[in-house]
């Protein structure tokens, strides 16, 4: 191994040097779990109520439901009508 020119053949600057790369990438992983952990942990969405849930729907009200979906349906080319 041919030795490194002027300051940094010093072992010290070497190690010293080795120390910084090994804590530089130890801080970054944990940073890098710390996040994934928050992530995770995020509390989910709630739950959206809907009416339907809860309300009987009068028969005029389902037909225009009704009406609504049947335009949604898709045609044979694949697209919404």
């Amino acid at each position: 191994m041919s030795s490194l020119p002027g300051q940094f053949s010093d072992p010290r600057v070497i190690t010293l040097f080795g120390l910084l790369a090994v804590s530089t990438a130890v801080w970054v992983a944990l940073s890098l779990r710390a996040h994934a952990r928050r992530a995770r942990a995020a509390a989910p969405l709630e739950r959206v109520w809907h009416p339907q849930e809860t309300v009987q729907l009068t028969p005029a009200e389902e037909d225009a439901f009704g009406q609504v979906v049947s335009r949604l349906t898709l045609s044979s080319a694949g697209r919404l009508r």
